[in-house]
């Protein structure tokens, strides 16, 4: 070996010392991937309202199907009309739906499927109850999603005092954080249910209506904890937080019909700041197509936060999110598919 030779592979091995001595460094984070990390998921929402309408659903999840790159479907509640009965027979059709799905499919309730069943249109239904029969209906088993080849999730149902919350969920793929959280429109649950209670008001509310209220927001902020405490421990190239409901970023804290988001969007923007990767916050609620970063503006922007409106009725169409952890947003967002109207 001549002493060329010899000088270039000491130049060499000293240059992968220092590579290696740097990506060991106290403090030092690296979120590089190999490709095999990245992977694509649906977004759906707010369908199917109508009778008529599910069979666009189903033809939009073969439409999901017949791609054969994503990984999963995420399902942002509200799976039928204001309007409808909230009977069990619909609720019952309406979540079969989910298991046509070729992978897996994650759903998280929105408030057309209890909250409202108070109104008339939809039967005049005590809401309680119809949370209780939708828990039993869509969660049998809180440990596994719907869909052909189900995904194994963990439930609140089996973490600390929360034991009938079985609808969030939280689940790790590709070094992403999944979590849901029941967090519904309508106030998050705080308009009146005047359907049932002509007296309940906001200024008088109904005791049984701000119990579940408290309860349930209690539920979903230690949620929202644990699973950035996941995040964390696991170094997670990022976290996504799906739920039914628009929070109303633009109304601001101070707005009477952003108070049932408040603590919600509070504990979003402390746990997001800290994590200091990206975060994704997925939902429906407003029916729109809508990308963007709700904390961007004001004295402490916070553009590590992006959010992701689904579309819906009376759209037929999924929303493609592509996860990538060597990009440094992780997140590409874009329309799935042809818009295709009622």
């Amino acid at each position: 070996m001549t002493s060329v030779m010899q000088r270039l592979i000491a130049i060499a091995l000293v240059a992968a010392l220092i590579v290696a001595l740097g990506a060991c460094a106290p403090g030092a984070v690296s979120h590089r991937s190999s490709a095999s990390a990245a992977f694509s998921f649906a977004l759906v929402g707010d369908a199917p309202y109508s009778t008529a309408a599910e069979g666009r659903f189903a033809a939009m999840l073969r439409q999901i199907n017949d791609d054969a790159s994503l990984s999963f479907v995420l399902h942002a509640g509200d799976i039928k009309g204001g309007g409808e009965p909230c009977s069990d027979a619909l609720l019952q059709r309406r979540l079969a739906q989910f298991d046509e799905v070729r992978t897996a499919l994650v759903y998280t309730p929105g408030d057309n499927e209890w909250t409202d069943c108070h109104r008339p249109a939809a039967g005049a239904f005590h809401p309680l109850e119809r949370l209780a029969a939708l828990r039993r209906f869509a969660y049998p088993n809180p440990r596994r999603s719907f869909g052909r080849r189900p995904l194994a999730v963990r439930s609140q149902a089996d973490v600390g005092a929360f034991h009938e919350f079985v609808e969030n969920a939280r689940f790790v793929h590709g070094q992403v954080v999944f979590v849901t959280l029941h967090v519904v429109g309508s106030n998050n649950g705080l308009d009146p249910w005047y359907g049932i209670d002509r007296d309940d008001r906001r200024s008088t509310p109904r005791a049984e209506r701000l119990a579940e209220f408290k309860r349930r927001q209690a539920a979903n902020l230690a949620w929202l904890e644990l699973a950035f405490a996941q995040a964390e421990s696991l170094r997670a190239a990022a976290v996504v937080v799906l739920m039914q409901a628009n929070p109303r970023f633009e109304l601001g804290a101070d707005h009477p019909k952003q108070a049932g988001f408040r603590a919600v969007v509070d504990a979003l923007r402390r746990h997001a700041r800290r994590f200091a990767r990206p975060v994704l916050l997925a939902h429906g609620d407003r029916h729109l197509f809508l990308v963007d970063h709700p904390m961007s503006e004001g004295e402490a922007p916070l553009p590590t936060l992006k959010r992701v409106q689904t579309y819906g009725d009376p759209w037929t169409l999924w929303v493609r999110v592509d996860v990538d952890p060597d990009y440094d947003e992780v997140f590409t967002i874009r329309s799935g598919g042809p818009l295709r109207s009622e």
